[in-house]
């Protein structure tokens, strides 16, 4: 005859249950939904587990559902735009209560949405006009479906059919619009010979698209971005290029002399439109840029596939925000670009600081010298010095050590690396310095 923990009446009900996880901070029906699931499992189990196990197993559950709510991070791991960690750290989002999103203050009639906004990146850009979906991938549709729509076509080079983030790849999302690609050249080599035999009657877009998440060396060619234009208006074709991280400002003071086109650049240099992340270099909220002449920009608003795409308002008011700093030149000031131009010299004095404050924590602590990455799909072949702050408990794994930092309050990210846990301070900003240690050092002496 069985014991009473192998019968189902030995599984306690679930408000017992609920009296005992009465300080978890989920809402109520979310409690009760992982408890049901949770006694669900135990019934078909071949055998039942005391009480107090089974209250730890479902706390351990809701313990794990509240750690996945969106919430701050310190991200100690050296890659400033982290696509995981909501790529570019961001200013604080303006109110989100009521706002004049659609109507214009002046009249009180209903106004246009996102225009002072639009204004702004118009001028940012150097465009005579701009406009804004939720992100880079989301423009590039619109762009397609607008202007391929009597003719199929779009032109562009078979060495710019990038890869992007979550396993999507360019020519899939191109495909998707329904547009029909014409792949011209060669991986590494193509002509502005091989755009103009493409070009037919079928054409209704030559794309161009920045190979901003890799780079190709040796035998390598491609058109001048100017040769590009020239030919489009021959052919009277539409020329677009997406940039992808697109940059605002000049990179070459901290990325070791390297050159990110501007989107500026692109529309001085015959471009009809350009289109790129907001929530990349530019350092604001996921959404996707798109600026250039006003006819196409203000056709793109017009298109019926646009209401779909586009942001709300708290997107809007942090990309504006994002703007402002720009255009009062302030865009140091920005979290993004206060990490990507750190100098070496700041990041060591402060990482010593921090390895001189853990000294007597039970873990062994050095600084090694690194590099950070920028990320987000930017500058690859750019590494960034820096120094990190390496960690080795003394009683606890390392995989368990970062484990345990990721369920700190707040939470703290690094990097399990030769043998060490390691947190890079270029992409930890000077405030979240005290909340880092008392979260380390909760870390290190808890059992």
């Amino acid at each position: 005859m069985a014991g009473p923990r192998n019968k189902p009446r030995a599984i306690p009900g679930v408000d017992t249950i609920l009296e005992a996880v009465t300080d978890c901070p989920l809402p109520r029906p979310l409690v009760v939904g992982v408890i049901r699931a949770e006694l669900q499992s135990l019934r078909k189990a071949g055998s039942i587990p005391g009480h107090d196990e089974i209250i730890g197993a479902i706390r351990q559950r809701l313990d794990d559902l509240a750690l996945s709510r969106l919430q701050s991070v310190i991200n100690g791991t050296g890659v400033v735009i982290h696509t995981n960690l909501g790529r570019s750290p961001m200013i604080p989002v303006p109110a989100a209560g009521c706002t004049n999103l659609e109507i214009d203050l002046v009249t009180g009639r209903r106004g246009g949405r996102a225009a002072y906004l639009e204004r702004c990146l118009a001028e940012l850009c150097g465009a005579d006009a701009a406009m804004v979906v939720n992100n880079c991938a989301a423009a590039l549709v619109l762009n397609l479906r607008h202007f391929t729509a009597q003719k199929t076509e779009v032109i562009v080079s078979r060495g710019e059919l990038v890869q992007i983030g979550g396993g999507f790849r360019l020519s899939e999302i191109l495909e998707s619009s329904g547009a029909k690609l014409r792949e011209i050249g060669a991986t590494n080599h193509t002509t502005i010979d091989d755009y103009a035999r493409a070009i037919g009657p079928q054409t209704g877009l030559l794309l161009k698209v920045h190979r901003s998440n890799f780079f190709m060396e040796g035998f390598v060619g491609a058109p001048e971005r100017r040769e590009l234009a020239a030919l489009a208006r021959k052919k009277r074709v539409p020329f677009v290029e997406d940039l992808g991280s697109g940059v605002l400002l000049p990179t070459g003071d901290w990325a070791e002399g390297h050159h990110e086109p501007m989107p500026s650049e692109v529309l001085k240099d015959g471009a009809d439109i350009v289109c790129f992340s907001g929530d990349k270099l530019m350092g604001g909220p996921q959404s996707g840029i798109i600026a250039g002449k006003a006819r196409h920009v203000q056709a793109l608003k017009k298109h019926p596939f646009f209401r779909a795409l586009r942001c709300d308002k708290l997107v809007l008011s942090a990309l504006q925000s994002t703007a402002e700093h720009y255009l009062h030149n302030q865009a140091g000031t920005l979290p993004l670009h206060r990490m990507l131009t750190a100098d070496l010299a700041s990041i060591q004095r402060r990482t010593r600081k921090l390895a001189k404050a853990l000294k007597g924590m039970p873990a062994e602590i050095c600084v090694t010298p690194g590099h950070s990455q920028v990320g987000g799909g930017a500058l690859p072949q750019v590494p960034l010095p820096t120094v990190t702050l390496d960690i080795v408990p003394d009683d606890i794994r390392l995989n368990d050590f970062a484990a345990r930092l990721r369920r700190a309050t707040p939470p703290v990210i690094g990097v399990v690396s030769g043998r060490r846990f390691r947190l890079d301070l270029r992409t930890i900003l000077p405030d979240q310095e005290k909340p880092l240690m008392n979260s380390i050092r909760q870390t290190l002496v808890s059992k």
